[in-house]
């Protein structure tokens, strides 16, 4: 198809062709090549600045693609891509980014050869319905295997973060341990929120050091150092607005004739929040969590009763807190009748408060919630990019605890899974008649992109390690046999990898491949981009 670009009546262009869909490819394949040494347990990291000079270093796909500025129409649908893996699933952000490059390759070179767009469209949702359906049948259900496979799965997602190496097996148990604090059952079913787990940072220390506070954290202090650092069998109550003296608001005028009005004015102003204070005294309350301020006068009322009151608390910790003592959030005293009350049902249960110093920060923690669904784990660094690097490292490991625990079902990882996908797929193409055989072929072969960037990341030779995996895996599938040979990238070797406890969410590959193809095909269907020019602006001194 010959290339042509044609002038619109619009302010605009019209391109049309092949060339057209040859370029959208060329920008998605650039994309992928960003992330792809960034790929796998020996990948290396990339530094990003940004315009105000801001050092972000780190492996992490869809952190990566987040941050770079991309303009191409076609290359952020990938940038897209990686965000909608990363909240599906919170890892294989970069499988996906290359897996739809490669997809996009040979599924152009198709085009390229006179096979129409719309039988490689078609060959390519076969192949991922077949994909899907034998992904299905490989899974390794979690029922029996206990703790041991979550220790696995949150190991192999973090092997290539920032605290994998001789630090993953201490921050995978870090992660196991908090993702089972906070599970919850809801229409009968068992749920684990991430955001149950809050992520502090501090610096000092090593990253080894890193700990898992059982309860809830809030990075906060005391109004006064008069008020107690410790209580026990605490009732919290959680007020939504400030305790300060009561200001007329802006705009508002009050005319007075008599000097000696003002001072019981002033008195008045100071009488509303008295009575509120009093309220929340007379509820039984003795921890309070304000997320306004709190003023002198009004910390004094507290002191005398021996309660404690933290403030400047954000909305989102009231939430947490919320959650888990059992507390109502109260955005004000007043109720349904224009009255204002506290009512005792408003106050939350927790079994200790403590301030704890943790380096040059104090901390509050709440223990001994009645809910238990919070844990907070404190991490320890030397400075603020590895510390940020190991909360994105650490909130990837934790979506993926939460994907395997609520599936029952993980798959096998290091490229076992691809192999075995395009081992059957190459078999299942066979079977069909058609241009579509083509289009299932190529998809058979573009699976095996992920073995091979991983075994080149770890300079070993991709090759023959390919080749090694398909002859096991044709076997084993001739045999209609599991076999869960994939890379050892350590020894340059093969081996099962269900032994040696590589491991991820089984959704996660399904997940993958689902959108990798939906994105290739979205980039494959373009054939005619109509592309508007910008407005002349007017320059300065010129009128509109």
């Amino acid at each position: 198809m010959a290339y042509a670009r044609t002038e619109l009546p619009l302010n605009g262009e019209r391109e049309t062709g092949a060339d057209v869909r040859t370029q959208n490819v060329m920008a998605a394949v650039a994309i992928a090549n960003v992330v792809k040494s960034s790929f796998g347990p020996i990948g290396l990291d990339k530094m990003l600045v940004d315009e105000i000079g801001d050092v972000t270093i780190t492996n992490d796909g869809a952190t990566i693609l987040k941050l770079l500025e991309v303009e191409h129409p076609a290359a952020k649908v990938l940038v897209e891509l990686a965000d909608l893996q990363d909240k599906e699933v919170g890892d294989g952000t970069t499988t996906v980014v290359i897996l739809a490059a490669e997809l996009l390759k040979y599924g152009n070179e198709l085009i390229l050869q006179k096979i129409h767009p719309s039988s490689v469209i078609s060959g390519f949702r076969l192949a991922m319905q077949e994909a899907v359906n034998f992904i299905r049948k490989i899974v390794v259900h979690t029922d029996g295997l206990g703790r041991n496979v979550l220790e696995q799965a949150a190991a192999t997602c973090i092997s290539s973060k920032v605290i994998g190496g001789v630090d993953s097996e201490h921050f995978s148990k870090l992660a196991v341990d908090a993702m089972l604090r906070v599970k919850r059952i809801v229409n009968g079913k068992a749920k684990y929120p991430v955001d149950g787990v809050v992520v502090l940072k501090a610096f000092g220390k090593s990253s080894k050091e890193s700990v898992l506070i059982d309860g809830v954290a809030v990075n906060c202090t005391i109004a006064s150092e008069q008020m107690p650092k410790h209580k026990e069998n605490c009732r919290v109550a959680l007020l939504d607005f400030s305790l300060m003296k009561e200001k007329m608001r802006p705009g508002v005028q009050l005319v007075l004739t008599d000097p000696t009005e003002i001072e019981k004015c002033q008195d008045q102003e100071m009488a509303i929040i008295v009575r509120r204070i009093q309220m929340v005294i007379e509820s039984g309350a003795n921890v309070v969590f304000v997320s306004g301020g709190l003023d002198d006068m009004c910390a004094k009322y507290f002191v005398e009763k021996n309660i404690v009151v933290v403030r400047r608390v954000s909305t989102g910790d009231l939430r947490r807190i919320a959650k888990a003592t059992g507390a109502t959030v109260v955005e004000s005293l007043v109720n349904l009748e224009g009255i204002e009350s506290f009512e005792q049902s408003n106050l939350g249960k927790c079994g200790t408060f403590d301030q704890e110093r943790i380096a040059d920060n104090e901390l509050i923690v709440l223990r001994g919630c009645g809910d238990g669904a919070s844990a907070t784990i404190l991490l320890r660094g030397a400075n603020t990019s590895m510390l940020d690097e190991m909360a994105r490292s650490l909130h990837d490991a934790l979506c993926v605890l939460r994907r395997v625990l609520e599936s029952n079902t993980v798959s096998v990882g290091g490229g076992a899974a691809d192999v075995a996908l395009s081992v059957h797929l190459s078999e299942y193409a066979t079977t069909l008649e058609g241009r579509e055989q083509l289009a299932v072929q190529a998809f058979a072969d573009a699976l095996c992109v992920i073995p091979k960037v991983l075994a080149q990341n770890a300079a070993k030779d991709a090759t023959e390690l390919l080749a090694q995996m398909k002859t096991k895996h044709y076997a084993a599938q001739k045999k209609e046999e599991k076999c869960y040979i994939g890379l050892d990238l350590i020894n340059g070797k093969v081996r099962d990898n269900l032994e040696a406890g590589v491991v991820e969410p089984a959704v996660s590959k399904v997940k993958c491949i689902k959108f990798a193809t939906e994105a290739a095909i979205t980039i494959l269907r373009i054939d005619d981009m109509i592309k508007l020019n910008p407005e002349p602006q007017p320059q300065r001194g010129q009128d509109y």
